[in-house]
């Protein structure tokens, strides 16, 4: 009678677990690659879905409801940057850039950097680079068929090693001009692993009229909601947000010649045309800016 019940008790826990590996296997959406874990949230899905993205798990849209209660309009600061990335594209391209590393590149959405380069220059070439597996994931299945875009997964605290990839090699020369993209990237770096000479590795390694566009949450606005933001990213499992003062930011640039006007609120930086003029840019709490190699 002991063997039976311990059989049976058993083959019921058996069930269980399987039933268990079944609701993962249905829960999980087709663009998590397997070993992702949904349950720890990820700053690449935390920043797609305040930008409206269906790339996202529960985890992360809790971290994106703390963020949207600690400042209502993060959702409007994020899609700034975004519309500072798409305008400094254009710039570089505009400028005769034809070849893009992307890094820190995120999750794939509207106004992409090879969408926004190939429109205008259909022979440029972008790497994309991203350490989340999603976020790389998803580049891949976008880019399929175009053998002048491909997406790296790496760190991009390892600038020797994305320079020796396969992929860079291929698609970009490092003897022309290279348009470096750290757009929301370098607040993810603290000051323990000197952001200024990571930016410096990748500066020496470019040619001379290469452009460097960075934009970065900043200290100089809105003081006590942005500490609030930087609180919530704490709870990230790898990913704290260290926003930094106009001064510190400007330190980035260091062997690039800024190109007007400068370091500045991202609605203030080469604004489309058709836009209406924004009374409080600094409201979006980035600071945007590009630099040239001379």
């Amino acid at each position: 009678m002991q063997l039976l019940e311990m059989s049976m008790v058993m083959i019921a826990g058996r069930s269980r677990d399987i039933g268990l590996e079944m609701e993962a296997i249905v829960e999980r959406p087709t663009w998590a690659p397997k070993g992702v874990r949904l349950d720890q949230p990820s700053m690449a899905r935390v920043y797609d879905y305040l930008l409206g993205g269906s790339h996202n798990s529960a985890a992360d849209r809790h971290v994106a409801g703390q963020m949207l209660e600690a400042m209502p309009d993060v959702a409007d600061a994020a899609r700034g940057n975004r519309a500072f990335l798409r305008r400094a594209v254009r710039f570089l391209v505009n400028a005769g850039v034809r070849q893009f590393l992307d890094l820190g590149a995120g999750i794939p959405t509207a106004g992409n950097v090879h969408e926004i380069a190939q429109g205008l220059a259909p022979d440029a070439c972008v790497v994309y680079v991203d350490v989340d597996p999603v976020a790389v994931a998803h580049s891949r299945v976008l880019l399929a068929g175009n053998d002048r875009a491909v997406a790296v997964q790496a760190d991009v605290q390892e600038p020797d090693r994305i320079f020796a990839s396969r992929q860079v090699g291929r698609l970009l020369d490092l003897e022309a001009p290279v348009g470096l993209l750290m757009v929301a990237i370098l607040h993810a770096i603290p000051d323990s692993d000197d952001p200024a000479g990571l930016v410096g590795r990748y500066r020496d390694t470019v040619a001379a009229g290469s452009y460097l566009a960075i934009s970065h949450p900043a200290t100089d606005s809105r003081a006590e909601e942005v500490a609030k933001l930087q609180t919530i990213s704490r709870r990230l499992p790898t990913e704290e947000v260290t926003p930094r003062s106009h001064e510190r930011i400007s330190t980035f640039f260091a062997g690039f010649e800024l190109v007007d006007p400068g370091l500045v609120w991202v609605p203030q930086w080469h604004p489309d045309t058709d836009d209406e003029p924004n009374p409080q840019p600094e409201r979006s709490t980035i600071y945007g800016g590009v630099g040239r190699k001379p």
